[in-house]
Order: structure tokens, then sequence, then C-alpha cells
């Protein structure tokens, strides 16, 4: 199991588990596994990231390989411009959602698409044995790399039918979370003729506007601005910009499976006999819709690692999280909270309903997730507790409690926090909210004991 690669990268809290020495000798090991250059490297705004990226490119540099820097960019931006670039891999510094404090790395494959977990181990042991290049011959160099926003903005365009897009002259909240797609998201508005309304619009790393993460809870001012403006969609990004949570015409903010399943029926009704890869705790609905249109669907553990590499050898079409995680196979197999917005607006471009229209003509599903504060101690006790309880359960990841297809829990414990997060799905709200409360309480239980 890996010690320091998370359930997204490496993360820690800058300074203290996270130093400038660790991030030198682990990208010592990073550029030991790729062996040689040029490497993209990339940050998200966190106040940490520019002397973050002067070490990471100096302990390349020392071993004799190439980087270029390509600046504030979102993660999917970074991961795109190494696959069209040439680049023989990427570095991408963000801690995505993670509270100011926190600040992370993650290394991209020359597909453009995060290492592999196979991958992750083997740097982990390079580290661990301090078996780095040694003694370089040469030095590296690094430059500046202009090309990656406008790369990658174009690539987007290519996908969908921007020429209708822009004939609908759409009005879009962004709310950019102070985060890393104020660079892009933007400029992809005005380049397809879209009225655009900012929301947290400036870069700033200690994200004062409502945090890092979109959730319904704090999602009010995006909610807001799309009502009083009459606008046609909102969209709120992570801090990383791969991540997306929309807002329908009437103010409602939608689940990441709610979106999802809207994007996936739409792409496959142009696509049908597709494969979509998506998480163990995503909703149900996804299979009874993937039939409609003669396609299947793959579930993974959780983890966009997870989705993503296993579209790549699939060469699936879709791939999605149930946290707003959208992956478009002939983009990038990766989260893109851009590509995700441009596929939306294909999909209002083409339909004559709004929004909320589209949303109410998907079939019922009531879904939610909540955290609790768990060591990483108490992890096991917890697991193996619920697993005595209930042993007919789906242990692949974490534990999965199984009433039927249409009801279930989920329990596992984060890969970025000493949280454990819970899931569940019902067949209605009132069931779904007498599930979570029970489950919630038993999980503190446990814990507690």
């Amino acid at each position: 199991m890996a010690k320091f690669f998370g359930t997204n990268g490496i993360r820690g809290i800058f300074d203290e588990d996270f130093t400038l020495e660790f991030i030198h000798d682990m990208t010592l090991a990073i550029g030991t596994f790729f062996e040689k250059g040029p490497i993209l490297v990339g940050y998200d705004g966190r106040d940490s990231s520019p002397i973050i990226c002067k070490v990471v490119t100096s302990a390349l540099n020392s071993i004799g390989i190439d980087c270029s820097v390509a600046g504030i960019v979102p993660t999917p931006c970074l991961e795109f411009a190494v696959k069209k670039l040439g680049y023989v891999g990427g570095i991408m510094i963000t801690a995505s959602h993670n509270p100011p404090q926190y600040n992370g790395i993650k290394p991209a494959a020359y597909d453009g698409v995060e290492i592999s977990r196979e991958n992750e181990l083997i740097i982990e042991n390079i580290y661990l044995q301090k078996n780095w290049i040694k003694n370089s011959k040469n030095w590296g160099t690094t430059k500046n790399e202009e090309r990656a926003i406008s790369t990658y903005l174009n690539g987007i365009i290519s996908q969908v039918n921007s020429k209708l897009i822009e004939s609908k002259h759409f009005k879009v909240v962004l709310d950019l979370g102070n985060g890393a797609q104020a660079v892009s998201a933007p400029d992809f508005c005005k380049m397809i003729n879209c009225e655009t309304f900012l929301v947290n619009a400036n870069i700033d790393g200690t994200f004062p506007g409502r945090g890092s993460e979109p959730t319904p809870q704090n999602l009010s001012e995006l909610s807001r601005t799309v009502v009083e403006n009459n606008a046609d969609v909102g969209i709120a990004f992570d801090g990383d910009g791969d991540r997306s949570i929309f807002c329908d015409n009437k103010g409602n903010i939608l689940t990441g499976d709610k979106s999802a399943l809207l994007l996936t029926k739409h792409i496959l009704s142009n696509n049908p006999n597709s494969l979509v890869v998506t998480c163990l705790n995503s909703g149900s609905n996804i299979e009874f819709l993937a039939e409609q249109f003669d396609s299947k669907v793959i579930r993974t553990k959780v983890g966009s690692v997870e989705v993503s590499r296993k579209m790549v050898p699939t060469d699936a079409l879709i791939g999605f999280e149930e946290n707003g995680g959208f992956m478009f196979g002939k983009h990038n197999q990766v989260r893109d909270g851009c590509m995700t917005l441009a596929l939306m607006l294909d999909l209002l471009a083409a339909s004559s309903n709004s929004l909320y229209d589209e949303i109410s003509d998907l079939p019922p599903s009531f879904t939610t997730k909540d955290k609790v504060a768990c060591s990483t101690e108490n992890v096991p006790k917890l697991i193996s507790s619920l697993k005595d309880e209930f042993p007919n359960s789906d242990t692949t990841d974490g534990i999965k409690i199984n009433m039927d297809s249409k009801n279930w829990v989920m329990i596992r414990p984060s890969g970025t926090e000493p949280i454990v997060r819970v899931y569940a799905e019902a067949q209605s709200q009132e069931k779904l909210d007498d599930l979570m409360s029970e489950y919630l309480q038993k999980v503190k239980t446990i814990i507690s004991r």
C-alpha cells in the first residue's frame, strides 16, 4: 500500500509533513522514474506553490532533466498540454480542494493522464531507497511554456459544436472559487460568445470566497447570481479546476451524480455502444441509463486515478466521480472542469429545454455524503467492526453495505484528510435521511469506543 501517495497525488501541510526537503527528494524520485525530460511543471494559486515550483525545477535540473514551467494553470490544462505538446511527463503542484495550509504534487504520464497506482509505488520505492539519479554529467535547463492555456482551450472547443453554442448567446455564471480556472474558464466563455458573470474571480491561495471545495452548502452566492441575472447555467470549480458543480437556471445546486447522468445521457445519445467508468460510490441510475444506449458501466475503487487508468486500456468514452469530477475520453481521460462546462453548453445548445427541465426528465435519485473525523489508527477498527456486523458487504474500497441496488451505504477513509467519508443512496429522500442519520451515528459510536 502507498505510504505517501493518497487518493490523488501526494499532499500534506506545507512546512510540517510536506517540507521543502521532502519535496526536493520526492522530485528526484519522480525525475528518476521519468528518466529524461522535458517535464512540464505547473501549479495552482496557493501561496506556497511558487516556492515549491522552484524546488521542483531545481531538483529536476540537478539530475540532468530539462523542464518547462507553465505557471498558474488548472490541473487538466497541465495534463492536456503534456500530451499535446510532447512532454515526457508533468508535475502539477496542487492540493486540489484541501484547505489553504496544504499543498501537494501530482505526476502525470506522457499520455496526459495521472500515473498509475503501480507507478506510484515505484516512485515511492526510489524515494525510500534514495535510489535516484546521482552524479549526472549534465545540468538540466528550465524554460517557460507559454502555450499551455491556449492549447488546452483550443482542445476543448474542438470537442463541441462551438458554432451552435456561439449562436445561443448563453448567460453563464462562473464561481471560480479563487482558484486556477480563473486563468482559463472566463477566456473559454469569451471564445464561445457567452455573457459571463464572475464570482470569487481573483486567484487567492487562502480561498477567502467560499473555500477551495465547492459544496451545496457554500454555493449560495453562485445560486443567487444565476437567479438575479436570469442565467442559463452556473458552475463552481474546485481549487485546481478539475472538478465542477453545476447550478441550474432556477438556482438549484446539482449533485455531481445528477450532472454526470445528464451529460452521460447527452453524450451516449450521439455515441451508443460505449463504455462508462465510475466509482463504487456513484448512484445506481448510471447502469439503468447506460442500458438505454446499449452501453456498459465498469465500477472502480474511489479516486480519479482509478477511473482514469481504467479508461485508458478500455478506451472508455466517459468517466466520472460523484464529487463533480467528469472525464470525456475524446478530450483526455482526466477530470476537467472546463471541458465539463463545454459539454453542458453543448447539451443546452442542442436542446429546446432549460437545464432545470433537462434535470427534471432524469429518473429520480437520492444520494448524499458526509464526513466524520477519524484518525488513521481508528480506520481498521471501524471497517472491521462494520464487516462483523454486515458480513456480506463489499470491502473492495472501505466497506459498502448493500440493502439492495437502490439502498446502500459506503464508508471509506479519505486518502487526503484524517476523516472517513460516508456515502448513501436510497429510494426516497425520507429513507435517505434515516439511513444517513443511522450510519453517521454508528460510525461515531464505533470510533469513540
